[in-house]
Formats: structure tokens, sequence, C-alpha cells
């Protein structure tokens, strides 16, 4: 081998581990390096095996996908890729070289890390923490990123033309082509046919669009938008400005009139003031409703309690007037005025048997303006023992200690304190040991997929189990099926809510009891 070739072959090696290449059936038709330690294999042997066979089935799609957007002259890459032989994963780049097609050369590096579970497109909550770390790595690294939003039009209609295979089939295409686009994997699946993309940037949006087309058919019509992600600008600013692009995305179906997170920033902030505004006047004039979905006793099938949930005019959706109320802070505001009605319902109750529970959000919980208003509630005397706080979105507790000091005040006060979306993550186990709750909610999650998931089954045993020991009580969210509530009766579970049991009704609703389970006579009720 003439010396020049030595050299490029060296340099080649001194940023991947592997190199390979692909033949037009798919085939690898050349290996050099450390076949043996990534594959498991030597290089000869990989020789006519199928290259899509080195990697994760999840993971194969968006190999697949890097290649077939591929170019005569363009390199892409490195996307994230897990080993089907080794439980590690590997940063994979692709060329295609003019002069050797239809061949593709490949190069693969051990990123050394251990191979992730999935595989397939974020939802939102995650992309936004992705995106995150992500757009702090790029910084540091002096790497230019775009948030792409991407519509997949005809998707759906497509999607609903097939057999629920083909469906499948189709949507792991569509998971492997857009993570192929991405930066670290950031690819959510954002409802609707559309999409975000943390990407690197260099691209037209049209190219994206193209390239998309190509790889999954003309069927689907894509369309693509980008918007810059300043280097300069604080994380807190550009984190504002992506869920800002993500909203007016999803609610208009076109991004932010802005070429840079920056600019999207001055929109957010025009659009925050007035929102805060608006929200401040909802609250105040309490031009919102309660409703009251029962909780029952899995002892004797009476209801045992009544979650507040609210709800507000017009059609807007709780769950997005909420979140926009922990973005503009102004979450403790409708938490102290639901508290307030709920207090007002209590008293104004003459049968005796009626009990609420009432959310609180987990920045609220750490505020000390709340539990002065609570305890002034108290003092108008006939709630306590009759209201519940059940504490959401736990992530948001930024101060455990100050959160286990009011949650003990309020239990002082005589309210019991409930823990929800309970799962099996180890930060619910970190909360349930330094918070002093009274209930654990589990989380829905969880409980939907009970009758066909022995490890979520196996979860509830050994999380009710650990919640006896502590002398805490358990309700289950979303049972929807006596089969489910079968489970969690033997599983040794408290309460129960969900559809199975009524849906949140503008009155509290008190149906007849349900058969008594005979392992669970005379057991006796914990709170009030």
């Amino acid at each position: 081998m003439p010396a020049a070739q030595f050299r490029l072959l060296g340099l080649a090696f001194a940023a991947a581990d592997l190199l390979f290449e692909v033949d037009e059936k798919g085939l690898v038709s050349f290996a050099a390096g450390a076949g043996q330690k990534i594959t498991g294999q030597d290089d000869a042997e990989l020789i006519g095996r199928p290259w899509g066979e080195l990697f994760t089935e999840n993971d194969r799609p968006v190999a697949e996908a890097l290649l077939a957007g591929l170019e005569d002259g363009e390199r892409r890459g490195p996307v994230d890729l897990g080993l089907a032989d080794l439980d590690r994963r590997v940063s994979l780049c692709a060329f295609r070289l003019p002069q050797l097609a239809p061949r593709v050369s490949c190069a693969l590096t051990l990123s050394g890390r251990l191979a992730k579970a999935g595989g397939g497109l974020l939802g939102r909550a995650d992309f936004e923490a992705a995106a995150s770390n992500l757009i702090d790595v790029a910084r540091a690294d002096g790497l230019q990123l775009e948030l792409s939003l991407v519509e997949l039009g005809g998707l759906q209609r497509q999607r609903g033309a097939l057999s629920a295979e083909l469906a499948a089939a189709l949507d792991r295409r569509v998971s492997g082509a857009l993570r192929a686009e991405s930066f670290g994997d950031a690819a959510a699946d954002l409802g609707e046919q559309r999409f975000a993309v943390l990407r690197k940037k260099g691209e037209a949006p049209e190219a994206v669009a193209r390239r998309l087309s190509r790889v999954l058919g003309a069927a689907l019509e894509p369309s693509a938008h980008g918007v810059h992600v300043d280097a300069l600008a604080s994380p807190g600013r550009m984190m504002r400005a992506l869920r800002f692009s993500l909203d007016k995305y999803l609610a208009d179906g076109a991004p932010p009139q802005a070429a840079t997170l920056s600019d999207v920033v001055g929109l957010s902030v025009e659009k925050t003031v007035a929102q805060a505004g608006a929200f401040g006047a909802l609250v105040r004039e309490r031009r919102f409703k309660l409703v009251y979905q029962p909780v029952i006793s899995l002892v004797d099938g009476a209801v045992h309690h009544h979650e507040v949930l609210v709800r507000f005019e017009g059609d807007r959706s709780p769950f997005a007037m909420i979140r926009m109320a922990e973005e503009l802070d102004l979450i403790e505001h409708l938490d102290r005025a639901i508290a307030e009605e709920a207090a007002a319902k209590l008293r104004a109750d003459r049968s005796g048997r009626l009990r609420l529970a009432a959310n609180v959000s987990g920045r609220t919980i750490v505020s000390p303006g709340f539990i002065e208003g609570v305890a002034g509630l108290a003092r108008g005397g006939d709630l306590a023992g009759r209201l519940m706080f059940e504490v959401t979105e736990s992530a948001a507790i930024d101060d455990l200690p100050r959160a286990q000091r009011h949650i003990a005040a309020l239990q002082d006060l005589g309210f019991k304190v409930c823990l929800d979306d309970f799962g099996a993550g180890a930060s619910s186990f970190a909360y349930l040991r330094q918070l002093n709750v009274d209930v654990v909610k589990i989380d829905g999650a969880y409980v939907r997929e009970l009758t066909s998931s022995g490890r979520d089954d196996a979860m509830i045993r050994h999380l009710v189990g650990l919640c006896r020991e502590l002398k805490v009580d358990t309700v289950a969210e979303m049972v929807e099926t006596q089969a489910v509530e079968d489970v969690l009766r033997r599983a040794g579970v408290d309460y129960a809510q969900g559809w199975l049991y009524g849906q949140a009704a503008p009155q509290p609703v008190f149906p007849a009891a349900g058969p008594v389970a005979a392992r669970r006579r005379g057991a006796v009720e914990s709170w009030g």
C-alpha cells in the first residue's frame, strides 16, 4: 500500500474505531478496524453481513434513514446508536463518495456509554430536558444549533389506512428519519403530525423537508421551519423561548416569526405580560369552576373523598392553563383560590360526609404565603380531617427541607397531605424519604397497564408494601376496568379513582358502594 494510502487510513482510524462500506444491497462490503471489539466479529467475518444488524432493533431505522437521505458528496452524522451485540452505544457517520457509488462509506466510534432503553421519539417534557442539556454541550463545543419544527402532512391519513402492524412500522420509519436529523437524539413527537428536532445549524429548512420526503416516501408531505439557537444567550432565556416556540407551533401550526430564539424571547415577553394580566384577573374574579371526581375505598367500595379539579371558561384546556400558570409563576394564586373555594364548599355541606382533596403545586408548597393563607382558612373551623392537599409537580420543589416543614405545618392544622404522581423512579422514592406525607397517589401510567404488564403489577405490590411499613396510605388513579381494580385490591391498595367509578362532575356524587372485598373486611379507614 502506498504511503499516502497508509496516511489516509491512519487519519481515518484516528477519528473512528471501525470503518466499513455498505453496498447497494445493504451488505457490508469492506471492514477495517476494531470489528471484534465493537461487534464481536472479526473484520473479515463482517463482510457480507446485513449492515443494519449491527444495531439494535429500535435504532436500526435511524441508521437506515441516515443512509437513505445521503446525496452524492454528502456527509451526515454523527448519530447515536445502540449496538446489537454489545451493551454499548456508538456514533455513526456516513459519506457518499461519488467515485465509490453506490457504496457508502461509514465510520463507527465507540462512545463507551451503556445502551439506553426505548429508542423512539421523545415526549415534549423529555425533549425540553434533553434540549436544555444539549444546548449547554453545544455551547461548550462551539457548535451552532437550531430548533426545527416539522410537520408531516398526510401522516394521520396514511396511518388510518394501514393495519396496526403496518402503522407501527410507519411510526418506526418516521422516528428513525427524525432522529437521524437530530443532534444528540433530541427529536420529539408533539402530536397532530407535528414534531420538534434539535439539530446542527447549516441547512435550509427546505433541504430538511426534501430529505424527509425522500426517506419517507411521496405519500407524506413534510414541511420544516428553523429557529436558530443563539450561542451567547442565557440558558434560561433559551429554554423560555424554546417552550414559547413549541406552544405557538402547537397552537397555530406555524413557528414564531423570528430568526433566532433571542428574537423569540422578545415576542414571548410581550405575550407573557398580556397572559399574566389576563390570568391574574381570571383568578381574582373566580372565572373558573370546580368539579369533583370520587375516590372510592377498596375496603367497602364506598366514596371516601372527592378530588377537586379546576375547569376554565370556554374550551380552554386545564392542562394548558395550569402549565401556563406554572410558567408565569402564578400557580400559587390559583392554588390559594382553589383551596378557598374548596373550604367554602365544605362549610356549606350539611351532610357531614363530604371530604375533599385539593391540588397544590410543588412551587406553591414551598411558599410561606400559601401556608399562612391555609392557616387563616383553618381558623374558620370545620375543615380539619375533611380537607387534604395533593402535592403535584413534585419536580418543581426546589427546597425539600422547607417543603417538609410546610407539610408538617399543614398536618399540625389537621390537614392530610398526599404526594401525587408517585412512580417507580428514584426521584419518587427520594421524595418519600424526605417528605413525611400521609398518602401517595400511584401514577396512572402504571395503573393503566396492570393487567398486561407483570412488571407494573410487581412494582405496585412492592410500593404498597413499602407504604404500609411507613404507615402511608395509597391511592391508584386512572382505574378504568374491573380487572385493574381486582389487581389493586389484591395488592392492598387503599383507595382508587378513575372512570370506573365516575368522571368529574359539577357536584360531588356518592354512588352506591360496591361489594366488600372479603380479604379486606374489617379494615379501618385512615383519614377523616
